[in-house]
């Protein structure tokens, strides 16, 4: 079959104009330590603060350093392990967390700095039988500083997909 260039020249521009299907772009993978600007030495976002040895206590004092972001990541795609602290839970499961780099941060005192904690969306819920599981979470993070109840919190990711952290 022999194609005019004038074919050739249309079906091309016909491609071009439609929609590009099949051309995901894969997420960078990324751990905590990235959250952290380049540059910034996590012993410079936690400082002593107060130490209750009776209690066993303590309350670090944050500097300004807990609320750099790492400005490569407004907007990056990501995909990245941690552990969830539900905000919005139903019978269906979680919709919304807290990410945290270990289990049981911002429960027990003292949370995380603000860098160092992801609030996520998911329109799909993860079961609430797995809470204690740690997790995948794919999506286009954001910076967000944000205050809760619970701590204060500096990125925001809308989740493609939430599975299972296999080691």
């Amino acid at each position: 079959m022999k194609l005019s260039r004038r074919h050739l020249i249309a079906t091309s521009a016909a491609f071009l104009g439609s929609p590009r299907m099949g051309f995901a772009t894969a997420p960078k993978e990324i751990g905590w330590d990235d959250l952290i600007p380049p540059g910034v030495p996590y012993a410079e976002i936690v400082g002593d603060g107060e130490i209750d040895v009776v209690n066993d206590t303590w309350l670090p004092e944050f500097d300004e350093n807990a609320t750099k972001l790492n400005d490569a990541l407004d907007g990056a795609y990501i995909k990245m392990p941690g552990y969830v602290l539900p905000i919005d839970i139903s019978a269906e499961g979680v919709t919304s967390f807290i990410m945290v780099p270990y289990v049981g941060a911002c429960i027990h005192v003292p949370p995380p700095p603000a860098n160092q904690l992801v609030f996520v969306d998911s329109a799909t819920p993860w079961p609430s039988d797995q809470l204690w599981d740690p997790v995948w979470v794919t999506g286009q993070m954001r910076h967000e500083l944000q205050s809760t109840s619970l701590a204060d919190i500096g990125y925001a990711l809308t989740a493609d997909l939430i599975e299972v952290y296999d080691w």
